[in-house]
């Protein structure tokens, strides 16, 4: 079975989506919508704001009219490496596409892989803040020194 993996974005305080967390879960809800896939797993535990951010990409998906039976949630997770392992546990085989921002899928992607999905990323359209791309970028550099290692990943 087909799964679409939001990965996590910030919470606000009262609740309140961030930006980048209501681009994803809107964009999710869209290839649901389309067919894209069975269910639709919302990563990400309580940030600095509660509830969790799987918990406010539910609300938003089923405003979005996507049926609460696929709506799946992975609350734990406060990286990308957990936002994709944890959600195996709800997964009903290996086929993934990920939600994220274009700057941060090649990483979340490879992460994927790695774990044994097969996996691929679709993105909604945004450029990414000069911060949010250098952040990536040291993630990336610490992704490569996990793997030179052969340790497990960060």
């Amino acid at each position: 079975m087909r799964a679409i993996l939001i990965l996590g974005a910030a919470v606000w305080a009262e609740g309140a989506p961030s930006p980048t967390l209501l681009r994803r879960t809107r964009h999710a809800a869209a290839l649901w919508h389309a067919g894209a896939a069975e269910r639709v797993i919302c990563c990400g535990g309580v940030g600095r704001y509660p509830p969790s951010e799987a918990e406010v990409m539910a609300r938003i998906l089923r405003a979005e009219s996507v049926d609460s039976e696929a709506i799946f949630l992975e609350d734990r997770s406060t990286s990308t490496y957990e936002n994709i392992g944890f959600a195996q546990a709800h997964l009903d085989g290996d086929e993934v596409t990920i939600v994220t921002d274009p700057y941060h899928a090649p990483r979340a992607v490879m992460i994927a892989r790695r774990i044994g999905l097969r996996a691929r990323a679709d993105c909604p359209t945004h450029r990414a803040s000069a911060k949010a791309r250098a952040r990536e970028g040291f993630a990336y550099l610490k992704l490569g020194w996990w793997m030179a290692r052969g340790g497990p990943l960060p």
